[in-house]
């Protein structure tokens, strides 16, 4: 028997799709799992995936057409069955029941479906499931009913306050009619879409209808019983989406408040002119009633002024660049795959000071904190070559060269260039190589070879006034020392407290080649180095 396929809800928006190709062609053989077409939805271009086996007879929808949600895209059957009734609309007997965001099932609505003892919907009974009221929203919690069995209800009453996995939230009606059923208590859980009540006119008997319910059955809201057994339905099904009512417009003359909150509110005899709503556009609900107190109003003689936004949330998408692709990959690398620990100092920078200022005054000269640290750096790893290491996944490598990498800022991330046998290099040397490497980084005019080969990186965000912070290891080297501002503070010397001056640094070790004493022992000898920069020169 021909099977109908309609254009299906792929995702929770989603009001029409475009087919985007077709992977199978009129008179294929389709078997359940193939694919049958991309469709573009609201969100993204998804395959579907076809739920029958068969033979495709009729394809509805052309490759770059768009048409709404159920509307026919394909029917799949016996070859050379006649299906010029279901092309002309004679029968619609398909349903489909989004379980979430590209996931989609699909049934059949048979005869049996209304068989009167078991699934047949009476005259303008509606059943209610339980709502997504959450992106993430997979199962929902009744924590309370606010109507009861054979109260009158009317379109925009709430029916209950449901729990989800982010808040308790009141759950509206869309219906008029009595409740006839309730399929949850207070206090049960069931997942999305399970039976929640049934609405309908005042003694119509449902018990058939919430016995023989099952999840996802969403037709049977709309489908009308068929005269007699055999005949094709002509009712198009559908499925209606239930959504938490919003207001859109504060008045000066109308209290908005919840149903929930109104009733509180004459239960307590609180006047709701008092109260302030914290709810969308200032809506009055539960917790506002549940809050207040007249100590509060009688603290302000002023009214109180709502606030209504002017604003609207907005923003600007901007792809992500080549290079920040390849920065993102190598750091969630290094940061989920070496085992980082981190080793915090504090080294006193007066003698630094005092080493820079004469050390400028010679003509054409002029060097900096970091080309210092650079120097030093290179100077203590070549006596703590494990610090100097690299890793790789069958081997480490124990440089006797130093490469030391500075960190620059770019408009799309962050890149390295390396400044080569820096322990061999005089402090201006590296200082016009820093100045070269940072100016050309920024235009993009660093070469690969000038990026590449590093065994140790600096990372400084001193001038930026930042103290201290933490650095991702630049791999395969073992180690990245993150450099702080110089701060002026009170420090304790010869047991006096005098002014003075102190730069925090942190070195990140993977704890696969250089161990915990290894870069306290690295540490103690930049230490003296900084502390006594007139030691580089020796």
């Amino acid at each position: 028997m021909a099977e109908v396929i309609n254009m299906p809800r792929l995702s929770d928006t989603m009001e029409e799709g475009t087919v985007a190709s077709w992977l199978k062609k009129v008179g294929d053989k389709v078997e359940e799992g193939d694919i049958l077409a991309e469709i573009e939805t609201d969100k993204a271009t998804m395959e579907f995936e076809s739920f029958n086996e068969g033979t495709l007879l009729h394809i509805g929808i052309a490759e770059g057409e768009t048409a709404k949600v159920d509307t026919l895209l394909a029917i799949i059957g016996d070859e050379g069955e006649d299906i010029s009734g279901l092309i002309n609309g004679s029968t619609q007997i398909e349903k489909f029941d989004a379980i979430s965001e590209g996931e989609v099932t699909e049934a059949n609505i048979s005869e049996d479906d209304f068989d009167e003892s078991s699934s047949e919907l009476p005259e303008g009974v509606i059943v209610i499931t339980m709502p997504r009221l959450s992106d993430t929203m997979e199962e929902g919690t009744v924590a309370s009913w606010l109507k009861n069995i054979g109260d009158e209800i009317e379109e925009g009453d709430i029916l209950a306050e449901i729990e989800t996995d982010k808040a308790t939230m009141e759950f509206e009606s869309f219906n008029s009619g009595t409740l006839l059923h309730v399929g949850l208590q207070e206090g049960d859980s069931a997942k999305v879409d399970a039976l929640l009540a049934i609405i309908g006119p005042a003694g119509t008997d449902v018990s058939a209808v919430a016995k023989n319910f099952k999840m996802g059955d969403l037709s049977k809201e709309v489908a009308p019983k068929p005269e007699k057994k055999g005949e094709a339905l002509k009712t198009e099904t559908k499925k209606e989406v239930v959504t938490v009512n919003t207001v859109n417009t504060v008045s000066s003359e109308r209290i908005f408040a919840s149903p929930l909150a109104k009733k509180m509110a004459e239960e307590k005899g609180i006047n709701l002119n008092q109260v302030n709503g914290s709810g969308e556009n200032g809506r009055i609900v539960k917790r506002d009633i549940e809050n207040f107190t007249s100590a509060a109003v009688s603290s302000s003689s002023a009214p109180v002024v709502k606030f209504v936004p002017t604003g609207q949330e907005d923003f600007d998408e901007v792809s992500n660049s080549n290079m920040r692709k390849a920065i993102a990959k190598n750091l969630a690398k290094s940061k989920f795959t070496a085992p980082h620990y981190y080793l915090n100092v504090e080294f006193d920078m007066d003698n630094a000071i005092a080493f820079r200022t004469q050390y400028n005054s010679i003509p054409d000269t002029k060097i900096s904190f970091n080309d210092m640290i650079v120097k030093a750096c290179a100077l203590a790893l070549r006596q703590h070559p494990q610090v100097n290491s690299q890793w790789f996944d069958d081997k480490m490598r124990m440089n006797n060269h130093v490469h030391i990498g500075v960190a620059v800022a770019v408009p799309d991330g962050l890149v390295v260039p390396v400044v080569r046998f820096a322990n061999e290099q005089s402090l201006p040397q590296i200082g016009a190589a820093v100045k070269d490497y940072a100016g050309r980084a920024r235009n993009k005019k660093l070469t690969l070879d000038e990026m590449e080969g590093s065994t140790f990186t600096i990372s400084n965000l001193g001038m930026f006034g930042i103290e201290s912070f933490t650095s991702i290891i630049n791999q395969p080297n073992s180690a990245i020392l993150s450099v702080g501002a110089i701060v002026e503070k009170p420090v304790v010397k010869n047991g006096e407290v005098v002014a003075g001056n102190t730069m925090k640094l942190t070195l990140a070790c993977d704890h696969r080649t250089v161990d915990g004493a290894t870069g306290a022992q690295f540490l103690q000898t930049l230490k003296g180095y900084i502390e006594n920069p007139v030691t580089m020169l020796i």
